[in-house]
């Protein structure tokens, strides 16, 4: 139950980071708005988003981190369940075996797999 719960979270930390990291601006484009390119129309002002997008970047690769140790703990620590080969039925099976069929069961005057009719 707790390792669906971790599970789910890592996954939305996880969109959480790539959505953050997508909004966050390049090097390239403090070039840009030195210019004035509409800095100070943005939603965090003239002085820019990067220190509030880079603080919750900050905690939500933190939180992703320890997410993702503990995930490892628990992956590490549970009990050893036994593989799906380990599961398969190695022993040979002869085919007489298999497609034998009692004398009982054959109707009378009906020809075998191997007869021919004439």
């Amino acid at each position: 139950m707790l390792y669906s719960i971790l599970l789910g979270v890592q996954v939305l930390l996880a969109i959480g980071l790539v959505t953050l990291i997508l909004l966050q601006h390049g090097k390239g484009a403090d070039a840009g708005a030195a210019f004035g390119s509409g800095a100070s129309a943005t939603v965090f002002g003239a002085r820019g988003s990067g220190n509030a997008l880079s603080r919750a970047t900050a905690l939500t690769a933190t939180g992703f981190f320890l997410n993702s140790l503990a995930l490892a703990f628990l992956v590490a620590n549970r009990p050893e369940a036994p593989s799906v080969v380990d599961l398969i039925d190695t022993a040979p099976v002869m085919i007489e075996e298999v497609f034998e069929v009692p004398e009982s069961d054959v109707p009378p005057g009906s020809q075998g797999a191997g007869d021919v009719p004439n």
